[in-house]
Order: structure tokens, then sequence, then C-alpha cells
């Protein structure tokens, strides 16, 4: 076993992004519909947004930590949904917020 791996079944716990550890958050997730094209937190306030994320267990669409409000966060916290997924173009980057890693 190596140093601050968990084991899965015998062999070493890892996630589809390589060498990182499996996060749990990720499993079962099903597919969500984002539910508007923007922050609607900083479209009321008349805020600019850095990158959008989306939430993979409710489909809600925020800004990121890079942006001034922070409302995917925000989100997070008051919710407890722990994934969220860049509404880039191309983007695969899920964030755990309960792990504060990409998985």
């Amino acid at each position: 076993m190596i140093s601050g791996r968990p084991m899965a079944q015998g062999r070493l716990a890892v996630s589809l992004n390589g060498s990182a550890p499996h996060c749990e958050h990720i499993d079962g997730l099903k597919p969500v519909t984002p539910k508007w094209d923007g922050c609607r937190d900083c479209q009321a306030r008349g805020n600019r947004w850095v990158t959008l994320l989306l939430c993979l267990s409710c489909g809600w669409v925020a800004c990121s930590d890079d942006s001034p409000g922070r409302h995917a966060r925000a989100h997070y916290e008051e919710t407890d949904h722990p994934v969220a997924v860049s509404l880039e173009n191309g983007s695969r980057h899920r964030w755990c917020y309960v792990h504060q890693r990409l998985v």
C-alpha cells in the first residue's frame, strides 16, 4: 500500500483523472440540465463573473471562486451539494468542495 492512499478491495482506489484518490461524491451522480445560462446572483446585482460552475446535484449555475461573488461556493455552503463542473467549452474539470480538489 502506498502511504496516504486508501485500498479498495485489494487495489489502490483511484479516480478517472489519474492518481488522485477516488471521490465518493461523484458516485451515483445523474446528468443535470443547467437551470440558466449565467449566475443569477451576479445578474441581479449587475456584477460580472469569471467562470461559471454547474452544480452536479441540482443544475444550479453560479460563478466560481475566481469571481467576486463566489456564488457557487455559497450554493455548496447552503445545500451541501458537493461537486460542480466548469461550464467552460470542453471542460470536464469537476471540483469537490468537500475534498477541496479536482475529481
